[in-house]
This record gives C-alpha cells, structure tokens and sequence, in this order.
C-alpha cells in the first residue's frame, strides 16, 4: 500500500547502523527529499579556542518523555501508553543519552502502533482535527486544503519546512480519502506517516560544513531551535520559534538569547529544570501519589525559588532555612504546620537545612529494606560532587545482592557496614559509608528516627564524616551539616554544571572540548559560591558550541 511505502525509509533507516552513527546520521538526514527552504545558515570561519570548545553531537532519539510530551503539543493527547509500548530509557542518571539508544524491531513496532492509535484518535474528533487542519475541505478530493495540512502539520512535527517535493510526494496520500470517499482517511494516512517519520522519531543535526574545520558542522536555524527547545523545555519547537528561525532570528548569538528567555519564561521550563533535579539526584521515580508526590511539591518548589525566582546562587538550594510544606508533610517532618493549605516554614533548629533534608533527596539509596549508608554516601559523592568511587577489584568477591553481615549478622547496622574499616575495602567504602552514617538518623521517608529501623535495641547517633576534601576531614551531623561541608568545598557548582550539561548534550562521558567549555562557562556563570543556575544556560545557548556540532569519531 501506498502508505507503507512511503513509510518503508523508517524501518530502513533504523536496520542499517546504530543511533549515533554517520550511516544513522546520513540514511535519516535524507529522509526529507530535500534541503528545507528558508531559515538556513552557511558555514563560516570559527575561532580557534570557541571551535575547540565544541563537543559532540550524535542522532538523538526523542526519550520517552519528550515523545509524550511532543505528542501533548502536537495533537493535545496524553499518551501514557508510551512508557509500555516503547523500549524504555537507560538511566546515566539521565534519559536522553543517545551512546545507548539502540535501533531495534519494539521501537519501529511501538511507533507503527502509537501512530495508529494516535492518528485515529485525531480523526475521530472533531476540536483535535479541527487543531491540525487550517482549513475546511470542500470534500474528499480537496488537494489545495490537504496540501496546507501537510504543509502546517509536517513542519511542526518535522520540525522544519517540508520541501515542495516532499508536499508532492506526501500528497498522493490523497488517493485514501478519493478511494474512502472521506477527506479524513488522506489526514489519518499522513499522520501515520509523520508520526513515524525519522525526523519526528530522532533530533536530526546535519549542519552545514566549516571551512578548514573537517570536524565541526554549524546548525541550520530549524536544527538549531529544536537544540534549544527541547534542552530548555522538553518538547517540539512551538511555532513562534520556528517563525523566528524561518525569519533568520536565530543567526546571531542574541537572538538564540531572546529566545531562550522567552522559553526559560514558559511554565514548562520550570517543569524541565525540575526534573533535571529530580533525574540527576535519583528521585524522578519517586511516586506522585500521596506524601512522596507532597514531597516532590516540596522539592520542585524549592528549586523553581532559588533557580527561577529569586536567581540566587545555585547552593542556595541546599543552604536554604525553610521549606515548602503541607500539613501533612510538616506533622511527617515533625516541623510547625504552614499557616494554611501549604506554605514556607523554617526550619528552625530541628538540624535539616536545604534539599539535602527533603525526602525526596532522602528517600534515594535504600537497600535490603532500609536506608544504606553506602548508597547514600555513593549518591552524594557521585551526583553531588561528580567523584568516581572506583569498583571492586575483579578478585574481591562481592556480593553486592547479600545485605552486609559482618562478623555478626544480627549486629546494629554501623558494625555490619564494617568495609570502611576493612583494610581490602576502606579505600573505597571509606568514601561513602562515613558520609551515609551522617544521615542515619533520617529514615527512606526523611522522618526523624532514634533507633534502626525494627531494632530498639540499635541507637543511632548520627555522626558522618566527609573525608577526602582539600580542607581536610570533616565531621558533621545530619543534612544541614553536610550541607555546609558541601558549600564550603566550592566543589559543588561545577558538578551542578557538569550535570546540566550532560543532560543538554545527551551524553555522559565528556572529553577535553567538553571540559574547556565546562571551566569557562562556570567562571561566567559566577563560580563557587555565586553559581546562577539561567546565567550559566544563557551563556551556554548563546555559545558557539551550542550552534555548531563536533562529528563522532569511529
């Protein structure tokens, strides 16, 4: 059939080479049937230091999220069976590294059946159809009104102008609605299509070739506004945006500006950094529901003040002395109640300060049923500080599915956690271990707690240490202390970047461009102590890195 042929580039493109490759790159860059008209930038001479600075640049596939998300814009439909019909995403902590996307036959058959369910849905109602088609057909046969919605629609889904041969190819789909005698059967043809296409499916970045630099390609303005939109609010370039780029807006380094202000002031910008927070710090799978979806609230809040609101220094986040809460929350907490359905209190001295006190942070490295200093220790030096904690030497036999026993398995938890003081172990529980036993007396929901969990007979006074550090070892007791320690390093800023970057760029390891680009960034961003969370990703859209792209290696 008609639409099966024109949907045959899809599976060829995902047969051929992994995502990331150039075969990928080139098969899916040709999809089209041509350059897209108008908006495109030509390559031209590039600095030295900023074309070093430029990183790689692989084919990106739309992560689950940003498909549901990119479908809620497109045709308004939620689409919650995504996460079952589709391969799920690898957590790096982040779900958009594109180093790990294999093309595979669940993909294209998840795609095939979400675009029919979707296309269906569309045609079947009359105010979603009547969104994506700008004109009223005069009946089956309407060439003129079915062109304009391959016209509308295939730029906003594509992200980019269609061609005139790629309208003339796409409009022999007419031939289902001539055949149906029913205008919407041509309709639900093309949205199969588009919905399918690989330039929907996959973040395609060509670019344009460099003179004298055989490495770097500069963006196209459509390649260039999907980069922005979907680094800074998760979804499709809306159409503002691609007018911009059709009118050349995005040529200079301040319009790419304008227009990352006008998206950072999109609600849905705040939904993104939110859950770059959450992603990063492990508790994005923390259910929604009850007094974890409550403390979400609570974490989401916090950040949104410090990052949107008051554009503070991005530690403010962990340094802050109140916190949003509930009634419920509060009493859980056991912290004074906000004055009405939900608001700031302070914390007073109760001991917890920041996002480090939030259960949502809390509630992330529980093992074998309750809170393991290990896996807590290993999320902040990890996440929080962006160290590696080496793994076990091949012949130390761990077995890291088996809770800790030590030399009495019914011994309180601080003698069976016993690596750290395990010559074959301590250099590298020695890292963690002391740092978890530091939040011990907060449980997996972040109450206050006395005694193990099941275990009176099992004190627990609190005590952690923070080896390691430039300034020494330092002891501390509970998240507000450990807080401290964290700012006072003047280690934390740059992780923070590191992290937000990686989740930009799609892709976990960083080389030496990457790094260049990382330590100037961060100085203009304000470093230790004064580090803007917006200043840094203004400064980073605004970038030459950010307009052009590096080639992947072999």
């Amino acid at each position: 059939m008609l639409a099966s042929a024109l949907l045959a580039g899809f599976g060829a493109c995902h047969a051929g080479a992994p995502a990331g490759s150039d075969a990928a790159t080139t098969t899916t860059g040709t999809t089209g049937g041509g350059a897209p008209e108008g908006g495109g930038t030509t390559g031209d001479e590039l600095p030295p230091d900023a074309g070093f600075e430029v990183g790689v640049s692989g084919l990106r596939r739309l992560s689950i999220v940003e498909y549901q998300q990119t479908i809620a814009d497109l045709l308004g439909i939620d689409v919650p069976s995504a996460k079952e019909l589709l391969p799920q995403d690898t957590l790096t902590p982040f779900d958009n590294d594109f180093t790990l996307q294999t093309a595979s036959e669940p993909l294209i058959k998840g795609m095939e059946l979400l675009a029919g369910d979707l296309a269906a849905t569309v045609v079947e109602t009359e105010a979603l159809r009547a969104a994506i088609v700008p004109c009223t057909p005069s009946g089956p046969d309407d060439a003129v009104c079915f062109r304009e919605f391959l016209r509308s629609f295939g730029r906003r889904a594509l992200r980019r102008p269609l061609s005139d041969a790629e309208l003339d190819t796409y409009g022999a789909l007419l031939d289902y609605a001539v055949e149906a005698d029913d205008f919407w059967f041509g309709v639900q043809a093309g949205l199969r299509l588009f919905l399918q296409h690989p330039e929907f499916v996959y973040r395609v970045e060509i670019g344009e070739p460099v003179p004298d630099e055989p490495e770097l390609r500069r963006l196209d303005d459509f390649e260039l506004s999907a980069r922005l939109s979907y680094f800074l609010v998760g979804t499709t370039p809306p159409d503002w945006l691609l007018d911009t780029a059709v009118a050349g807006g995005l040529a200079d380094d301040q319009g790419v500006r304008d227009a990352a202000q006008m998206l950072l002031g999109d609600a849905r910008a705040r939904a993104r950094i939110d859950r770059f927070h959450a992603l990063w710090l492990k508790y994005e799978q923390l259910s929604s529901e009850g007094i974890y979806g409550q403390m979400r609230d609570e974490s989401d809040a916090l950040v949104e003040r410090v990052v949107f609101d008051e554009r503070g220094a991005w530690t403010d986040v962990l340094e802050s002395t109140e916190t949003w809460l509930t009634p419920e929350l509060a009493e859980h907490y056991g912290l004074p109640a906000p004055a009405g359905a939900a608001g700031w209190v302070p914390y007073g001295d109760s001991g917890r300060m920041g996002l480090l006190s939030h259960g949502t942070f809390l509630s992330v490295g529980s093992k074998f049923g309750d809170t393991s200093p290990t896996q807590r220790g290993l999320l902040v030096r990890t996440f929080l500080f962006c160290q590696e904690i080496p793994k076990p030497p091949p012949d130390l036999m761990v077995n890291i599915d088996a809770p800790p026993a030590g030399a009495d398995p019914d011994a309180c938890k601080y003698d069976r956690y016993y690596m750290s003081r395990e010559p074959a172990c301590k250099s590298c529980h020695a890292l963690m271990d002391p740092i978890g036993f530091g939040l011990e007396a907060y449980d997996a929901s972040g109450a206050v707690r006395q005694t193990e969990l099941g275990r009176p007979e099992c004190t627990i006074d609190g005590d952690g240490e923070f080896v390691g550090l430039a300034s020494g070892d330092t002891t501390f007791n509970g998240p507000a202390e450990l807080a401290r320690i964290a700012v006072d390093s003047g280690q934390v800023e740059a992780c923070v970047a590191k992290q937000l970057y990686r989740f930009a760029v799609g892709r976990t390891e960083l080389d030496e461009h990457d790094e260049a680009l990382l330590e100037r960034l961060v100085a203009e961003a304000g470093g230790a102590g004064a580090f803007d969370m917006l200043g840094f990703v203004e400064q980073y859209v605004a970038s030459d890195a950010f307009r052009y792209r590096r080639e992947e290696g072999p």
